[in-house]
């Protein structure tokens, strides 16, 4: 039982991580104003890696955290 569902969130999260892909890509073509439906997708990413690059090394230890999270 634990097996399943390891390999269901593995499956949700990939495809949470290809669905960001395709958010990404699709508000690069189109812009953030023409993406009601996803938000501003890229301004998301951007305040995140702007918050953890002024947390200092608080920052740098949580990346290492997610990093090892999705490599497991």
């Amino acid at each position: 039982m634990i097996e399943k569902a390891t390999k269901a969130v593995g499956s949700i999260t990939a495809l949470g991580i290809g669905l960001l892909a395709l958010a990404i890509v699709a508000q690069l073509l189109v812009g953030a104003s023409n993406m009601a439906f996803l938000g501003n997708v890229v301004g998301n990413i951007t305040g995140l890696v702007a918050e953890l690059g002024s947390a200092g090394l608080a920052g740098l230890i949580s990346l290492g955290v997610v990093l090892w999270l999705f490599n497991r």
